[in-house]
């Protein structure tokens, strides 16, 4: 299957040093690798609400914009979380979209979770220290999600940027962000 990426972006900032250092990883894919990119802060979600133990059938089809993420979700061979360390967790865009997953593993005859099995989760994160433990519980979040969807696992490229527009200080984020998705240490999580 060629490759697909699709690109989330989680911050609730515009250009920020997340996104920089994605795109910069993204520029290093070949050109005829089809790339799209959603902010998910200017996608307008449904509030998700959890209603796994309320009965059948309570999960129908998204429509409008949680339909489109969606269909980009199915779509893509690689999803990229673009999310800034926001609490040592995700951001509150990624965690939302990430909720409404549940969901759509419930929609009669979506078939969500099988569909996902072999794709590959990756990440991109900025924080604002040097000390890039304090990003374990994001990654973790990640790597635990890729694992249960039965998902290949990118990794998370790290990047240490504190204000706007100085990620390019980072030169071993930038120096790795060259080959992240070239990467042969793509793990299987599901084997």
């Amino acid at each position: 299957m060629a490759r697909n990426f699709l690109f989330l972006l989680g911050s609730t900032r515009s250009g920020g040093n997340t996104e920089a250092l994605a795109r910069l990883a993204a520029e290093q894919l070949p050109s005829d690798v089809p790339q799209r990119w959603l902010d998910l802060s200017k996608l307008r979600l449904p509030e998700f609400t959890d209603r796994r133990h309320d009965g059948e059938g309570l999960y129908t089809a998204p429509t409008g914009d949680a339909a489109t993420l969606l269909d980009a979700t199915l779509e893509a061979t690689d999803l990229v979380i673009a999310s800034p360390l926001y609490w040592y967790g995700v951001s509150t865009p990624v965690k939302h979209y990430l909720d409404h997953w549940s969901g759509w593993m419930r929609v009669p005859g979506l078939e969500f979770r099988p569909r996902m099995a072999g794709r590959t989760l990756w990440g991109v994160t900025a924080l604002a220290t040097a000390d890039q433990s304090v990003a374990d519980p994001l990654v973790g979040t990640l790597r635990h999600t890729a694992a249960y969807m039965s998902m290949r696992w990118g990794g998370v490229l790290l990047g240490s940027a504190n204000r706007p527009g100085t990620i390019g200080q980072d030169t071993e984020a930038t120096v790795r962000a060259k080959t992240f998705f070239s990467s042969e240490t793509v793990l299987a999580t599901h084997a």
